[in-house]
């Protein structure tokens, strides 16, 4: 796994923020911080990045981000209308303007027939604009689909600054 790859998208995402004078947010489930944590390692992220909630558990995804329990349970946590939810929540949530949120499942275990080890909705939100999702679905192990769900994400959430 390439960590140079993540640094390179986090820092221009960071400096197409400060062009636009925006404030981010993240919400994320199984990548467990490894967004907030690619962005914070680059000097001078605080003024850009507002905060990160880890929302592993539905309760927290409820408790924190305001996601209605009764998305979770018609759709399930690993879904296009959580991911919107958790997204459209941590702006809510939070002084950011936008945000980026992620569901999915890394694996190994946790899969269903519809829905397999690697199936990853993200979300970005910015507030008064259309909130964007993204299906994906990652070949390999926990770790490499975490690392393909944090690229995905962090370049979505640039083309939603874009």
């Amino acid at each position: 796994m390439n960590n140079s790859d993540l640094y390179y998208i986090s820092n221009k995402l960071l400096k197409d923020c400060r062009r636009a004078t925006l404030h981010l947010a993240t919400a994320e489930s199984c990548t467990g911080g490894m967004i907030a944590a690619a962005l914070t390692a680059i000097a001078g992220s605080s003024d850009v990045f507002e905060r990160g909630f880890v929302t592993y558990s539905n309760e927290a995804k409820a408790e924190l981000l305001g996601v209605p329990m009764a998305l979770i349970v018609e759709h399930g946590a690993v879904s296009e209308p959580v991911a919107r939810a958790m997204a459209e929540g941590a702006v809510a949530r939070s002084a950011a303007q936008v945000s980026l949120s992620v569901t999915g499942i890394a694996g190994p275990g946790g899969a269903t027939p519809t829905k397999p080890v690697g199936l990853v909705f993200l979300g970005a939100a910015r507030r008064g604009a259309e909130t964007l999702v993204e299906r994906h679905v990652f070949d390999g192990d926990r770790g490499t689909i975490r690392h393909a769900a944090a690229l995905a994400g962090l370049a979505l959430l640039s083309r939603r600054i874009g």
